[in-house]
């Protein structure tokens, strides 16, 4: 009989790469596993809107309230986390008791499932995947050497990320691994490049940029290092954004300020955004972090070369350097101006190389890879 394994993660944001990650590794677990079936907790309504696979299943807490929860900066996020705490403690305690589940595997908000074990006795194990780039206060940092006790194991993104937490000296060493994010299926991204229709506003062979116009994607910078190109006709692609936010007002008047309407374009968010990679000239990334970029492998895998700054974690160690496409000193307007010059003075033969470079390097993020990896280490883990 199978064993079951339950993912834990609610979001506020239906754009974060955390969720896809969750939902992939569900889906690779039910569809390649002989050992585990997977589920997802639906805690506050999070998933009810979401993508539907029939191998994809969900236990639902019966919280219809994520529609209501304030969203979209640090206070508002904060009230809803705490609210979340409060209606979901005792019945995560519940779904524990009853199901018994053989291990956890804890995303976000993991305060809560940490302060349950803590108090509580679970057969259950815990397997804690480290979400972003965490600011280890002393609360936080304290919770999680507490909680090591109950931690079977903690799963970093990149070989960056965990290099970076084991020099904070919370975990044993051999209890951090690396375990990169299922990103993609091959059948998937194609099925999705076939469907659908692309934006009457959207034109071919362009700049494609992706994700949440949030502070931590940094889109100003790429709209103030254009400026000086565009004005002096250096680039003649025009740059279409695609994700929604709370910065979304300020990046409307940073462009009209600039008089780069007619240039760079808001596009709001696609469920079916492969369709718009595959129609693109160039991708540029200008996140300030990133765990690890699920939008610079997406945009790899539909065969465009990047631009990326050289933020923690991920776009480096994914781009090999600047073997695999061109990075960028983090937050450096001119850096990047300079490197976006440089990217229009390469050759055909110099692009199609570093493409080639990057392909090869992704193949690391699918969702067979992850599943292999993930059972690996928990058969290992079983054995000791």
């Amino acid at each position: 009989m199978k064993e079951n394994l339950f993912y834990w993660g609610p979001f506020l944001d239906r754009d974060i790469g955390t969720k896809k990650a969750i939902f992939n590794s569900a889906l690779s677990i039910n569809k390649y596993s002989k050992k585990f079936n997977s589920k997802i907790i639906n805690t506050i309504g999070e998933w009810d809107n979401e993508e539907k696979n029939n191998l994809v299943k969900y236990i639902n807490l019966n919280n219809k309230i994520f529609e209501k929860l304030p969203k979209y900066s640090f206070v508002k996020s904060r009230v809803s986390f705490s609210i979340i705490f409060f209606k979901c403690f005792w019945q995560l305690k519940k779904l524990l008791n009853e199901k018994k589940p053989k291990y956890l595997i804890i995303h976000l908000m993991t305060s809560i499932p940490f302060v349950l074990f803590l108090i509580f006795d679970f057969k259950t194990k815990i397997l804690f995947r480290v979400s972003g780039r965490p600011k280890l206060n002393f609360l936080r940092k304290f919770l999680w050497k507490i909680s090591n006790k109950n931690i079977a194991m903690v799963f970093c993104n990149t070989a960056e990320q965990k290099k970076e937490l084991i020099s904070k000296n919370i975990f044993p060493e051999n209890k951090v691994k690396v375990l990169y994010d299922p990103v993609y299926s091959i059948e998937n991204v194609l099925r999705q490049r076939r469907l659908g229709l692309l934006d009457s506003n959207f034109k071919k062979n362009n700049i494609i940029m992706v994700g949440r116009l949030t502070k931590q994607k940094n889109f100003e910078i790429f709209i103030k290092a254009s400026e000086q190109l565009y004005k002096k006709d250096l680039l003649k692609f025009n740059t279409y954004i695609f994700g929604h936010g709370e910065d979304k007002e300020k990046l409307e008047e940073l462009i009209k300020k600039l008089q780069l309407e007619k240039k760079i374009f808001l596009m709001g968010s696609k469920k079916n955004i492969h369709k718009y990679y595959s129609q693109s000239k160039l991708f540029i990334l200008t996140s300030l972090w990133e765990d690890p970029g699920f939008v610079l492998i997406e945009a790899i895998l539909n065969d465009l070369p990047i631009i990326s700054s050289n933020c923690k974690n991920g776009p480096n160690e994914i781009l090999k350097g600047n073997d695999g496409g061109i990075l960028f000193e983090n937050n450096n307007i001119d850096d990047l101006r300079n490197k976006m010059i440089k990217f229009l003075n390469l050759s055909e033969r110099e692009i199609n190389k570093k493409k080639i470079i990057s392909k090869k390097n992704i193949k690391k993020y699918s969702l067979f890879r992850h599943f292999k990896l993930l059972e690996n280490y928990i058969s290992s883990n079983s054995k000791l």
